[in-house]
Order: C-alpha cells, then sequence, then structure tokens
C-alpha cells in the first residue's frame, strides 16, 4: 500500500500504481499541495467529493488490461476533474459572440458606476423597510417604483424576481379560475423551456385561444369576448420574427376593445425597453412607454435584458390593479431583496435623468459605431502582432436577450486564419482565464467586439498572446 511519504513526495515519480491496492487514500491526496493549487476557489468538501469520486470510478475500471501509471499521472487525472468543475463556477467570461444581451452568459453586463452607487445600501443594513421619518416600520422599493411610474408615465408600478413571475402574478390575481384571451401566434415559448401556455395555466387561468399562428383578426377577439373572459393578454414575440403572410392586432386596438366590454389588456413586452432602438438597430422596439400611451392596464418586463439592470419583472398600469397584485399572497413569494431594489431605482434614475448611454454598460457598449470598433480591433492587432494569422473584418452582431430578432447590429471581429480547426480553437479559447466565448461564422473561429470593453480588450490581447503558439 502507498504511504504517505510515497503520496507527498511529488518528485518521486518512479512510484507506480499497479492494482487497487496502490492507489492512495482520499485523505492523502486530499493533502496534496499540488491538487490543492489547482482546487484554489473551490470548498474543500467538493474536493474531497472529486477525489473520492475519481478513485471510486478508476477502481471500478481496473480490469486485466490495466496499464500501470505514476502517481503524477493519476494526480493529474483529478486536477482534469477539478477543472472541469471550476469551470461549473459562476465567473467571468469574456463575450466574444458579438450577442449583446447574452441569455447563456448573464444577459446584460452591469456597469461598475451601478455596483459602486449600491455597494453602501447593500454591503451593511439599510432603510429597506424602516421610514428613517417617522422610525416606524416602512414599505420596500417606494422610490424605485416612483421612478418607475415617472419613466413609464403609469399610474403606478412594482417590482418582483422575474417577467415569467410578473405574468403569473398578473394571471393569477386577475384571472384565477377564469379564462384569458390570446392570440394562437402569441402562445411562444421563452428561455429554457418555458412556454406561456404553461404559465398560464399554472396561474389558475384557462385559454381561450384564437387565430392561427400567422393570422389574428379583431373579429378573433371580438367573438372571443362572448366566453366572458377575464382579460386579454398580448404577448410580444421578442425571440423570433414571423414574415410573410401575416396579421396581429396592436394593442391600442385591443385596448378599445377591452374598453368597450369592460375587459383588462395585459401587455407582456418580454425584454422591455424604455429607449428608441431606432438610432442603434435600424428599427423601433416597442417601448413601455408606447404600452402606457395606448392605456393598456397593466405591462409586465423584464429588468435584466434591454434594460441593463439586475434580474426582475417590472409591472406598470392601473393603480387599482397594481394594488391587487400587491394584496395577492403569491406577491410575498416573488417579491425582490434589497440588492434588485437598490440597482433598479439606481438604473431608472439613469433613464430619468437621461444619461443611460453613459452609465448603462449595455447601451454605452451597444451604441459604439463601427468605426470606433475597427479602430479598437486595429488596436488590439497592433497589440498582439500575430501577422497574418488573424485579421480584422466586419461582422454582424445581434442584440439578442429575446430583443430586436434578425436585426444585425454592425460590428468588427478578429477572425483567425489557422491550420487549427475552428472547433478546436474555441474549444482552446474556453479554456482560457477568464474564458473567451467567440462563434464560428464560415467555418473560421472569430471574437466579435460588439460585446467587448476596454477592460476585456486589454485581457483579451494577453490571452491570444499566451496562445500564439498553439494558434
Amino acid at each position: 500500500m502507498l504511504s504517505p511519504t510515497f503520496c507527498t513526495d511529488y518528485n518521486m515519480t518512479e512510484n507506480i500504481i499497479k492494482s487497487k491496492r496502490d492507489i492512495p487514500a482520499v485523505e492523502i491526496m486530499a493533502s496534496d499541495k499540488v491538487i490543492l493549487e489547482a482546487a484554489s476557489g473551490l470548498a474543500r468538501p467538493l474536493i474531497v467529493e472529486i477525489i473520492r469520486t475519481t478513485i471510486d470510478n478508476f477502481k471500478q475500471n481496473l480490469d486485466e488490461s490495466f496499464e500501470p501509471i505514476s502517481y503524477d499521472r493519476f494526480r493529474d487525472i483529478i486536477i482534469d476533474n477539478i477543472r472541469l468543475m471550476k469551470l461549473k463556477k459562476i465567473g467571468r467570461v469574456i463575450n466574444g459572440a458579438g450577442i449583446m444581451v447574452h441569455t447563456n452568459l448573464g444577459r446584460a453586463p452591469l456597469s461598475d458606476t451601478l455596483f459602486d452607487k449600491i455597494k453602501n445600501h447593500v454591503t451593511g443594513y439599510g432603510n429597506l423597510e424602516f421610514d428613517v421619518a417617522t422610525g416606524k416600520r416602512g414599505k420596500r422599493g417606494i422610490l424605485a417604483e416612483k421612478y418607475l411610474s415617472l419613466i413609464s408615465g403609469a399610474e403606478a408600478g412594482t417590482i418582483v424576481n422575474n417577467n415569467a413571475a410578473a405574468l403569473f402574478l398578473i394571471l393569477n390575481t386577475l384571472a384565477n379560475r377564469r379564462k384569458v384571451v390570446i392570440s394562437r401566434g402569441e402562445l411562444v415559448q421563452i428561455g429554457g423551456g418555458f412556454r406561456i401556455p404553461d404559465i398560464i395555466r399554472k396561474s389558475g387561468a384557462g385559454i381561450i385561444e384564437i387565430g392561427t399562428s400567422n393570422i389574428t383578426t379583431i373579429d378573433d377577439y371580438k367573438n372571443a369576448l362572448e366566453a366572458n373572459p377575464a382579460l386579454i393578454l398580448k404577448v410580444h414575440k421578442s425571440n423570433f420574427a414571423v414574415t410573410g403572410f401575416t396579421e396581429e392586432i396592436d394593442i391600442k386596438a385591443l385596448v378599445a376593445l377591452g374598453k368597450k366590454h369592460n375587459v383588462p389588456v395585459v401587455n407582456d413586452l418580454g425584454s422591455g425597453v424604455l429607449v428608441d432602438t431606432t438610432e442603434i438597430a435600424g428599427i423601433k422596439e416597442p417601448t413601455v412607454q408606447n404600452s402606457v400611451r395606448d392605456d393598456a392596464d397593466l405591462t409586465c418586463f423584464s429588468g435584466d435584458k434591454l434594460l441593463g439592470g439586475f434580474q426582475a419583472g417590472l409591472i406598470v398600469g392601473k393603480k387599482e390593479l397594481i394594488d391587487r397584485i400587491r394584496k395577492n399572497p403569491v406577491y410575498r413569494a416573488m417579491r425582490v431583496d434589497k440588492t434588485v431594489f437598490s440597482a433598479v431605482e439606481e438604473m431608472l434614475g439613469y433613464y430619468l435623468d437621461n444619461t443611460w448611454k453613459e452609465n448603462i454598460k449595455l447601451w454605452r457598449l451597444a451604441t459604439r459605431s463601427e468605426s470606433e470598433l475597427y479602430q479598437k480591433g486595429r488596436t488590439l492587432l497592433d497589440k498582439i502582432g500575430a501577422g497574418d494569422k488573424i485579421s480584422l473584418e466586419g461582422s454582424q452582431g445581434e442584440m439578442g436577450g429575446g430583443a430586436l430578432p434578425g436585426v444585425p447590429l454592425p460590428s468588427v471581429a478578429l477572425v483567425f486564419n489557422s491550420r487549427v480547426s475552428p472547433g478546436k480553437l474555441a474549444a482552446m479559447f474556453r479554456g482560457t482565464e477568464p474564458p473567451v466565448i467567440g462563434r464560428i461564422s464560415e467555418n473560421r473561429f472569430m471574437i466579435d467586439l460588439k460585446a467587448v470593453d476596454d477592460e476585456d480588450a486589454e485581457i483579451l490581447v494577453k490571452i491570444i498572446i499566451s496562445l500564439s503558439d498553439r494558434i
């Protein structure tokens, strides 16, 4: 059996594992300095579990054809498994995919400016539910909700933990055990496999499906109102586009119909946006303000997509309906904490002060022109000095986050002209620290600069230089 001396002397590579009895004990491997260094940042119980699992799997795979391996090689197997687990830990990545609101990379990037502003609010005690003026219990999120009303133009607003929760809460409050009218073309599926019809049913509401996947007329809605529904629901198709022979009814016409029959209209904008996207994308995404001006009874949208902030579900609309939502017992299960309230409050302040381009990182990146990106790319190439291995080419990014589907954003990319396959290059860059997430287009690996900020760009230079011999 291997002794502790054997396992702690890393230079003794002549020590060989030939059978099960030669495999070091878990406790010994968990004290190996090389393993502990590789596992830095992981909790010790997890390190021990990885070692134990590796040893168990190794024992199970031993058979007569087993070839002896050195202790160092066995340790490397454990370290490989540790590194795989470390990749699961939430950490920073460089977004070179060209997708601004990447749903798999944390959605909208948060700005240092916003974090600096809320740091003092959230790292100590705060007046989350305390009225400093009276010394009595207060209500959380008063200023954030006031800002929400001001920026949207709505009578009132409230905040829950995401937009799916916002929609669920609206439906559970207004349509529990009743029916909801919705176009078949709007029974969409959102990220993670969640489907709008499933959310509706789980809220306690039934569904009156009308129209077809490509055409829904005002008469379809009129006929559905004969069933005395609780509300009309409109869902913005923010993550896909239907083109060709299509027809849908806008929110303004639905509101007019709803008022005539005393049926509230709920507008789920999905991503939601508070600014005109025409300058950025050449097309206007429906804004929250438009929905309020068109007199939708309630409008819900996300906080971590085109708003550029924390995950949250924001609801604006008629005060009487917002008050009913707040009184729903489910509301407490969906409320947000001091961090989110502080962040939303600060973020909405940027929109109200018209400083959103400077202070909201998403928009600071998205509004950079193609010429600015070319200049940034040339500077990076000069620093990298890769010769003809990397070229700078025009590219097309996208907004992502279930917004502006099919609308390209002019961008620039570092394109790798390498003998190494695009797939291997992509894997190589995912294995760096921090990982670089690029994309493969026309059988070439590239790093799009649309979502790469100045700090990431400097790190990217160092990473590419470190890999220069392999690419």
